[in-house]
């Protein structure tokens, strides 16, 4: 993951809650592991009346708590600052951005611009940084969400594709950078032993979860115009799910891999409207209690509508139309307020034929693969064994692989991963338009449903998993989700 080659990372948004939480801190923990080039500068652009001087003291109140405490060591730290440029700018004067030109033309290297900002800013951001001749020989990041629906992503896409080529445009979704994910691609693509039993005739069902304890925070305004759907569904769960079933890639190169993940966001089953109340479940948390604190109800959160249908979870029941995986039910799960943090993806396989063993064998769930993304990265393989003692007494016992202890060094966090295959031109890990542009046209048909529906999402209380008709629409497929095993 080294590079050698010089960079200049210019993050817009640079002193907004993103850059803070995550892409600063992922950039140093790069730098404190040698895998920045030396000459690489990050610049940080933002509206606040400030100097170098200034952001540096910005980044040292903000920044910080955000690094873990084993790895921040000052003298680190302080080398790290050194890369650290700030230019105040502001979008709506011209004259700010051939400030930054000048500013980006010392540096030397790579442009990369991190555009942590509000989708409505993308365009103009784009307009104004070709205006300076800017967007020549740089890469663009886009963060999520990229549009409202597949109308407003296409403007957007089409906007930005004027000024950047497609290979110049990274559109980021950090569960793609998890480790997890990638060694569900190892696993699969690197070993004899799972992928001739991925597919049909071995795999009973596929629960992938993305699960949230925090409710919308300071983001109430923001999430009551999206919801879960467009929030998580449409990108990050749907990303998973391509991972997940996809077809092995004639190479790990960015077009081979994305070539296949596009062709499972293709295949997917389109949803009947007439279906819809059976196969998608949508809801809302109302006031509960998380870990014995009492929590408000999403209606009364700052900046939510009181009477808000803005779904805070959904549960889905998808289908894939090809030869792997005709049949096999994909449960996908996400929502806010929910009993626990938990994101993973649990392949459940089928029980053996006939067991002579006695019913045991028999049990759904018995053989499954667990991959948890967060919050400990593992892959924990489920069989049984006989248990000790008289007679044949079958137990479920397990495989692990914890990450944190096969390999104890270079451990890195999503951002960082993603951030160094920006500077160093991999674009395997990102989303190209075309994957985008079919998840949303997956997606559309529920959204317009439930708007034109305007009925209210079921309640669940917070700090529970969510309306109970998500549970019984496993049910209905003879299964259930993981956590009500227990």
């Amino acid at each position: 993951m080294q590079t050698d080659s010089s960079f200049t990372f210019v993050l817009f948004g640079g002193t907004g809650d993103l850059s803070m939480r995550k892409i600063l801190p992922a950039l140093y923990e790069a730098h404190r592991a040698g895998m920045l080039a030396d000459s690489g500068k990050i610049v940080g652009v933002a509206r606040h009346e400030e100097d170098r001087a200034g952001y540096i003291d910005w980044v040292n109140g903000h920044v910080k708590p955000y690094v873990s405490k084993d790895g921040l060591d000052e003298g680190v730290w302080e080398s790290f600052l050194a890369r650290i440029e700030y230019v105040k700018l502001d979008l709506s004067k011209a004259e700010d951005f051939v400030l930054l030109r000048d500013a980006v033309n010392k540096l030397s290297g790579t442009r990369v611009f991190y555009l942590a900002t509000g989708p409505s800013l993308f365009v103009p951001i784009c307009h104004a940084l070709a205006s300076v001749g800017l967007n020549e020989n740089a890469r663009i990041v886009l963060e999520k969400p990229l549009g409202y629906d597949l109308r407003s992503s296409n403007a957007i896409n089409d906007a930005v594709g004027e000024i950047f080529a497609e290979e110049q445009i990274y559109r980021i979704d950090h569960y793609l950078g998890k480790e997890p994910v990638q060694n569900l691609l190892a696993l699969r693509f690197g070993n004899a032993l799972f992928e001739p039993l991925w597919r049909r005739e071995w795999v009973e069902s596929i629960q992938i979860t993305i699960a949230e304890e925090l409710g919308v925070e300071a983001r109430g305004d923001f999430y009551d115009n999206t919801g879960a759907l467009r929030d998580m569904v449409q990108n990050h769960l749907l990303q998973l799910l391509s991972i997940v079933a996809m077809e092995p890639p004639h190479s790990m190169d960015s077009d081979s891999v994305r070539d296949e993940k596009l062709r499972v966001l293709r295949a997917l089953k389109p949803i009947d409207p007439r279906d819809i109340q059976r196969v998608a479940v949508r809801g809302q948390y109302h006031a509960g209690v998380i870990r014995g604190t009492a929590v408000p109800a999403y209606a009364t959160e700052p900046g939510v509508k009181k009477d808000s249908t803005t779904e805070t979870f959904v549960a889905l029941k998808v289908e894939i139309e090809n030869w792997r995986w005709s049949g096999v039910p994909f449960f996908l799960r996400t929502g806010k307020r929910l009993a626990d943090r938990v994101a993973e993806i649990v392949v459940n396989f089928r029980p053996v034929p006939h067991s002579a063993l006695g019913p045991t064998a028999l049990r759904p769930g018995a053989n499954r693969l667990v991959i948890r993304l967060q919050p400990n990265e593992t892959i924990r393989l489920y069989c049984l064994a006989k248990q000790p003692g008289e007679g044949m007494n079958l137990a479920s016992v397990h495989l692990d692989l914890a990450f944190d202890q096969f390999f104890r060094e270079n451990q890195m966090e999503a951002y960082q991963r993603l951030l160094l295959d920006v500077i160093n031109g991999r674009l395997a890990l990102f989303v190209r338009r075309d994957e985008q542009e079919a998840a949303w046209r997956w997606v559309e048909p529920i959204l317009n449903d439930w708007s034109a529906a305007n009925k209210a999402p079921k309640p669940y209380a917070a700090g529970t998993w969510g309306p109970a008709a998500a549970s019984a629409m496993l049910a209905q497929h003879g299964t259930c989700w993981l956590e009500e095993e227990n």
